[in-house]
């Protein structure tokens, strides 16, 4: 297999689908590994080191005419639809659920692609899991910076100090992102309460928390509740593969503090906010009904190394797998792979992006008959 790992393009996005050390695994497995030019350079993974563990440094358009899988971190934007061909393996982040060009493009170009969210193990995601994890503790450290009166925030410092009113974060969800942010949040001293529909991962929570924070069920009711008198709103929501569920209206920002702030971590689905609109790192904010969104679609980025380290350690194996028996007898020897995949051959084979588009749904295994 000839393994291609493009430079991302994506605004301040400095992560790569491979580091040296997976590029070199590839090697050892027996495969071709093609780098572009300075991938991973901006976080210290230089041509040198791809080099010296086996991989070719070519540029943007050699790698996609010769490589049959490619490797990236986030979904494909459009400059780069046109070199894409025919039938490719393309293993990276997706979301296609919240991006119809993107689905049509590689429904258009029959591309086998497998998407880091949707591989399941049991009821764990575990490529989405780091990713998740470093966004969940990046959302309280950037809310903490832009609810500063110096953004147009409330300017309330969320830890408090003594004899003042602590912060109040309301985290919406408890799943890895939730579960990140809670202890972020609980460790800086800010009052925490944190909603979620499943009682028995709320117990745990509690009981992970030693009770220092507030859990709630979450019902319409009890969001409303919450976030009156809250300095931050974290969405954490996610529905694996599909567009996030919307938990706040904009009618709904009237109820809360002016200069209060909304991160919404569940962006890449599509946002669990009715206001959410993607952002980027370069201008992450903006302002309705005097309430401060922060929605970068690609918060994880911002700290790069940390993220491609992570990233890699969580796909790495299945990568190996694919690369080494093919995309589609990977996916029928191996359930996780095979939770994976979006589409195969101009069909679309994950059932949340169908119903998100009105498109035909396959299933994978029919699709590889």
């Amino acid at each position: 297999m000839v393994v291609g790992c493009p430079k991302e393009i994506k605004v301040r996005e400095y992560r790569v689908g491979l580091t040296p050390a997976s590029a070199h695994a590839y090697v050892e497995a027996g495969h071709e590994v093609l780098i572009e030019k300075d991938a991973g350079s901006a976080i210290g993974f230089s041509d040198k080191d791809y080099e010296k563990a086996g991989a070719k440094i070519v540029d943007k358009k050699t790698l996609f005419e010769k490589a049959n899988m490619i490797v990236k971190v986030k979904e494909p934007i459009e400059e780069e639809y046109h070199f894409f061909k025919e039938g490719q393996t393309l293993y990276t982040y997706l979301h296609l659920a919240a991006d119809k060009k993107l689905t049509d493009m590689l429904l258009a170009k029959k591309i086998f692609a497998i998407a880091y969210e949707t591989i399941k193990v049991g009821h764990a995601l575990p490529c989405l899991a780091p990713m998740s994890m470093i966004a969940g503790r990046l959302s309280v450290l950037e809310a903490a910076k832009y609810i500063q009166k110096t953004f147009n925030g409330n300017g309330t410092l969320l830890s408090g100090v003594a004899g003042t009113p602590k912060g109040k974060v309301v985290i919406v969800g408890g799943g890895v992102v939730g579960l990140n942010a809670a202890q972020i949040a609980v460790g800086i001293g800010a009052n925490v309460t944190i909603l979620d529909i499943n009682t028995e991962r709320l117990s745990e929570i509690d009981r992970l928390f030693d009770m220092k924070l507030t859990t709630l069920y979450s019902t319409r009711a009890n969001i409303l509740e919450s976030i009156k008198d809250a300095d931050v709103v974290i969405g954490a929501v996610l529905i694996p593969g599909a567009k996030a569920p919307k938990v706040l209206r904009k009618e709904d920002l009237k109820l809360m503090k002016k200069g209060s702030l909304i991160v919404d971590v569940a962006i890449d689905q599509g946002g669990c906010f009715e206001t959410s609109k993607p952002t980027t790192h370069d201008d992450p904010i903006y302002e309705i009904e005097g309430v401060i969104h922060y929605c970068v679609a690609n918060m994880p980025g911002s700290v790069a190394k940390t993220s491609t380290v992570a990233l890699n350690n969580a796909t790495l194996s299945f990568g190996l797998k694919i690369a080494n028996l093919g995309a589609k007898e990977a996916a029928l020897s191996d359930n996780a792979i095979l939770e994976g995949v979006n589409t195969v051959d101009g069909k679309c084979t994950y059932k949340g992006v169908s119903e998100a588009f009105g498109l035909e749904y396959i299933s994978v295994k029919d699709a590889l008959k």
